[in-house]
């Protein structure tokens, strides 16, 4: 596995990182979903199971609704202060559906020209700092690749892609992930907005996440 013992891996992103998680984001011992209920949980628990001598310590920062401007804002603290060895961003999806939910708030549009920026920034601060990078794209789950949210989702998992080579960071292609299991499940049966998916969808991505770190 890419992730070397006793290291700490942070995730950082959305309501699909968050997932509902404890604020702390780890473990509690009273038993609450302290990682969440989706993808960073089953991430710690497989690597838990089958790696319990490596004793990866796993820390959720999802938060839900953040673009990457409030991803910037706590940077600092939900980043930089925690140390960490490895991290992993998936951040985008607002960005892009602020433009389609609510298309006359205007200042709540995070373009692709500021995201991309945004996001160049901060890697470029935290690359020396860590050991190992993971960047996944944002994903729409609806397979109708010419419908406009899904073609700008689509830009943005591009450009992740591109800091994905320019930050040496390993990629995730979580797209990809839902356009595979399209081909066999509706979309209304992943996720009744097409966003927050259920367990299903959140498995799969959890398996990509830990392809892409070599724990599978």
């Amino acid at each position: 596995m890419k992730i070397a013992p006793h290291s700490k891996f942070v995730l950082i992103g959305d309501s699909i990182t968050d997932a509902g998680r404890d604020p702390s984001g780890e473990a509690t011992p009273w038993g609450a979903p302290g990682h969440g209920r989706g993808y960073v949980s089953l991430i710690e628990a497989w690597l838990g199971a089958t790696r319990p001598q490596d004793r990866i310590r796993v820390v959720n920062r999802g938060v839900g609704g953040n673009t990457v401007r409030e991803l910037k804002a706590r940077w600092q603290t939900d980043v930089l202060d925690l140390k960490p060895d490895w991290l992993s961003v998936m951040i985008g999806v607002n960005d892009v559906w602020r433009q389609f939910d609510t298309p006359l708030r205007f200042e709540n549009h995070v373009y692709i020209e500021e995201y991309t920026a945004t996001l160049d920034e901060l890697l470029a601060r935290t690359r020396p700092l860590v050991k190992g990078l993971v960047l996944a794209t944002p994903f729409v789950i609806d397979n109708h690749r010419d419908e406009p949210m899904r073609r700008t989702i689509d830009a943005y998992g591009l450009a992740v892609r591109e800091l994905a080579a320019k930050h040496d960071a390993l990629f995730v292609n979580t797209q990809a992930v839902f356009d595979g299991l399209l081909e066999h499940i509706p979309a209304t049966a992943l996720a009744w907005d097409r966003i927050h998916c259920n367990q299903t969808g959140h498995m799969a991505l959890a398996r990509a996440f830990l392809k892409a770190i070599d724990a599978l």
